[in-house]
């Protein structure tokens, strides 16, 4: 009884924190972890990955708090799934899985600006734009060996997010929607170029821990 108390004192202690007010020159470090879809190329990424756009995500970010609701940060997500090469004779067709695993990387880098509402109050959401560069690549493997074939492109892209924070001492928790566009990152050839899909952009859904210091 006497060890549960003291754990709940100690939880109670960080997520309040003392109940800090938002202050300008607050950092807040953030680990990130949910699931990415290349809903901007569904059609393409659903032929792949076999029915599904998209898989797990991670990635972080750093913000700091200019003028209490106004802040500033940078952050970096990680995709990377394995699917299969398919035929498409045309967009109107099945797809047919060939066999060969097709690997699709990418790893948006991005800074941004946003503006947190109610930054006094322990349940914080917030908006912010980004802009910065994805790196996107395709690597298949025919036969055991590696296709030189494969694309490797890096495109300015352009980010939306709205989220919520929760608590007010040193760790905190979040959850974060972002929407992604990366244009003229694919349709050059292959099942994407058949769909007339050329953004590798979608939506991501991702859980947050925050670090404030």
């Amino acid at each position: 009884m006497r060890r549960a108390t003291v754990l709940m004192l100690a939880t109670g202690l960080v997520f309040s924190g003392g109940a800090r007010r938002a202050a300008a020159g607050e950092f807040g470090v953030s680990l990130e972890g949910g699931y990415f879809g290349m809903t901007n190329a569904s059609k393409s990424a659903k032929a792949i990955f076999g029915g599904t756009s998209g898989g797990f995500t991670g990635g972080g970010s750093i913000r700091y708090v200019v003028a209490r609701s106004f802040f500033l940060g940078v952050g970096g997500h990680y995709f990377k799934r394995t699917g299969e090469r398919v035929f498409l004779a045309d967009a109107t067709s099945t797809p047919f899985r060939l066999g060969h695993p097709l690997t699709i990387r990418e790893v948006p880098v991005y800074g941004m600006v946003g503006w947190r509402f109610f930054p006094d109050s322990a349940f914080v959401p917030y908006v912010a734009l980004g802009a910065g560069q994805t790196s996107y690549s395709e690597k298949s493997i025919v036969g055991g060996i590696e296709d030189p074939v494969g694309q490797r492109v890096s495109k300015f892209s352009g980010h939306f997010m709205a989220g919520v924070e929760w608590g007010r001492g040193i760790v905190r928790l979040g959850a974060e929607f972002m929407y992604t566009t990366v244009p003229d990152t694919i349709g050059v050839d292959g099942v994407s170029k058949i769909y007339g899909e050329k953004d590798a952009g979608g939506m991501s859904v991702v859980g947050k821990i925050v670090l404030v210091p």
